[in-house]
């Protein structure tokens, strides 16, 4: 007998299949170790063929009877014509690391089982979602759910219908977090029924996560980020992605895919639904969605709650920073407030560090990477010098490398900053920061209980902060810059910014305190965004941004592709790019751009300048890259979120 197979590593042909010969009879999927050159490797049986006229080596052992699930087969193709990705390249995408490893057995996860969370009846908004998505017809839909809606308790219900057709549940989100309220309330709801992924287990862990699914007889519910979508689970019925809007559903590093494309791709194939749920949709999802009549709305808070009180404070107003340089006064005054009534503060700043810029004020030297080329944060509490990209960190030097004078000063704030501020504004208060700098007994799950409990009176952090925390003490967020990421070159950068407004502003207002606020302190207090963010107007937010598109042809109207080069010497670079330019000018229904640099262009690879191609019809940049694939040396992502 003799069958097709693709190998778990890449080689030379450009079919990606290889034929081999097994005396066992094989199905398709079935994982088996192959011969390949001098070594062997993993492949999966794609079907049986005819005898060929060539000689062919035997399939050396089946690793598992159970062979991976049909719509995984069909996803390994689909990634292969969707994003040009190698089969090889595709299959491993769905392997755990060491598969032919022998592991040990784990023992259950633990999870936290502590602050029981009443469960919350649906409500009738709840009610009418809930029946709209069920009788809709299968596919992708949208549940537009205001933050506070009650959209976990509709995941709930879906998991339990579904479960109930004795079929399994995939729970997407942007990342775990073992204290997180969906993890806790599914994990008390459903039990041993619950299978957690992350990137904190073991690879030796996830080894046997994998391999339980694969063999698993009785539904489950996964939990995980965009790596759970991979899971090699049987009669799949449901798809949930929560927090849809977020970028960690896209991966940046090859194989480049879209979590939201490939559970589109699944549920299609299945003939099951999937349910992408957020306050702030991708204003490309939304508008597919509106288009096809697939959303869902839910704009009723599950308790009833008092709207928060919002203001913009201008940065350019220093009549209202007489206290203090990064604090309004409006906003010491509600944090005083909140000291005196026993309730809590969130502070929310997306910049961690004390400083990003450090530069001598003598001569202007800037300290910069010596691999990257990018500034370095100052982080304070160590007195060092640490590049956020690399991860090069070096000691403060007193004085400058240059011109040897002490004239070191430092521009801009971080979170560690704002820190030690407020710490010598309330030396008595209970202070924490939450940013990726955080010690591991010091992180937000580490310490959620005693958040919770108001054991916190000023809580200060990144965008960690901003994702389904519900807390009943909290009763001010006060944002210390909201323009951050306004002055980005990207298209998405007005989108990003508004997402992360809203999200963080939805923490309070949720029905735990009568009287609640937002403060937003800005240099930009007219900018649209700011203020379609401050009234949680996504309608308004969506027109505005979709004209914009429409007008620079950017998604949804068209179809984006960024191509780029990288060599060591910025001349050959520049030849590169240039002759990647010309080649894509002399084809019809592509707009493309002139060659720029990188965002990041300057790193210890080398120079970076890239192109980005538009076209109306996605099937003519796959043709394109495909013909570029095989004169040029390039690489491209297709559907960029960013263009950063």
């Amino acid at each position: 007998m003799y069958y097709e197979v693709i190998p778990a590593r890449l080689f030379g042909t450009t079919s990606g299949v290889l034929t081999y010969s097994s005396d066992l009879p094989l199905q398709p999927g079935h994982l088996v170790t192959i011969p390949l050159g001098k070594t062997s490797t993993v492949g999966m049986v794609v079907q049986s063929v005819p005898a060929p006229k060539f000689k062919t080596k035997p399939i050396s052992k089946l690793l598992f009877d159970q062979p991976l699930p049909s719509h995984i087969q069909a996803a390994i193709f689909w990634f292969e014509k969707y994003y040009l990705t190698p089969l090889p390249t595709a299959l491993k995408l769905f392997l755990p690391t060491g598969i032919t490893r022998k592991r040990r057995a784990i023992s259950p996860e633990k999870t936290e089982q502590a602050l029981k969370l009443p469960l919350i009846p649906l409500g009738p908004a709840q009610k009418t979602a809930l029946s709209k998505l069920q009788e809709s017809p299968v596919g992708t839909k949208l549940l537009h759910g205001i933050t506070g809606s009650g959209k976990t308790n509709i995941y709930l219900k879906l998991a339990e219908n579904t479960l109930k057709q004795q079929k399994s549940v995939i729970i997407l989100v942007p990342e775990i977090a073992l204290t997180s309220q969906l993890v806790r309330v599914f994990t008390e709801t459903f039990g041993t029924r619950i299978t957690l992924i992350h990137s904190r287990q073991t690879e030796a862990h996830r080894h046997q996560t994998w391999l339980q699914l694969l063999n698993s007889t009785t539904p489950k519910i996964i939990i995980g980020p965009r790596s759970a979508l991979l899971s090699p689970i049987a009669n799949l019925g449901l798809i949930i992605i929560d927090e849809s809007h977020e970028s960690a559903y896209f991966q940046e590093n090859p194989p480049r895919y879209s979590a939201l494309r490939l559970a589109s791709f699944i549920t299609q194939t299945l003939h099951v639904s999937c349910i992408q749920g957020t306050a702030t949709p991708l204003v490309t999802d939304y508008y597919l969605a509106k288009t096809k009549q697939a959303i869902v709305p839910l704009n009723v808070k599950a308790k009833d709650a008092t709207p928060p009180e919002s203001q913009i404070v201008s940065l350019l107003d220093r009549t209202s920073f007489t206290k203090n340089r990064y604090f309004s006064n409006q906003l010491l005054s509600s944090i005083d407030q909140n000291l005196a009534n026993h309730h809590q503060t969130l502070i929310f700043h997306n910049r961690r560090g004390s400083a990003p810029l450090t530069i001598c004020d003598h001569c202007g030297y800037q300290l910069n990477c010596p691999h990257c080329f990018l500034p370095l944060s100052l982080h304070g509490d160590a007195y060092q010098l640490l590049c956020h990209t690399c991860g090069y960190h070096t000691t403060l030097p007193t004085s400058c490398p240059e011109c040897h004078h002490p004239s070191l000063i430092h521009k801009g704030f971080g979170t560690k900053l704002l820190e030690s501020e407020l710490k010598k504004l309330y030396p008595k208060a209970r202070i924490a920061r939450f940013d990726t700098d955080s010690a591991k007994n010091q992180t937000l799950d580490a310490l959620y209980h005693t958040i919770h409990a108001g054991g916190i009176d000023i809580i200060i952090g990144t965008q960690t902060l901003a994702r389904g925390l519900d807390l009943p003490h909290l009763a001010t967020v006060g944002i210390a810059q909201a323009d951050t990421g306004l002055s980005l070159p990207d298209y998405s950068a007005e989108e990003r910014t508004f997402h992360l407004l809203t999200q963080v502003m939805g923490r309070v207002g949720r029905g735990h305190l009568t009287h609640t606020n937002v403060i937003i302190q800005t240099f930009q207090p007219d900018h649209p965004i700011i203020n379609f963010a401050l009234h949680s107007d996504y309608v308004g937010f969506s027109k505005y941004l979709l004209a914009k598109r429409q007008n620079s042809a950017l998604p949804p109207f068209t179809h984006l592709a960024k191509l780029s080069v990288t060599y060591k010497t910025e001349t050959t670079t520049l030849t590169k790019i240039r002759a990647l330019h010309q080649a894509i000018l002399k084809v019809k229904n592509i707009q493309v751009s002139a060659p720029t640099p990188a965002f990041y262009e300057r790193t210890r690879q080398g120079f970076t300048w890239q192109l980005i191609i538009k076209s109306p019809t996605r099937s003519h940049l796959l043709q394109l890259i495909a013909k570029l694939n095989q004169d040029f040396k390039f690489r491209f992502t297709l559907d960029p979120p960013s263009l950063i």
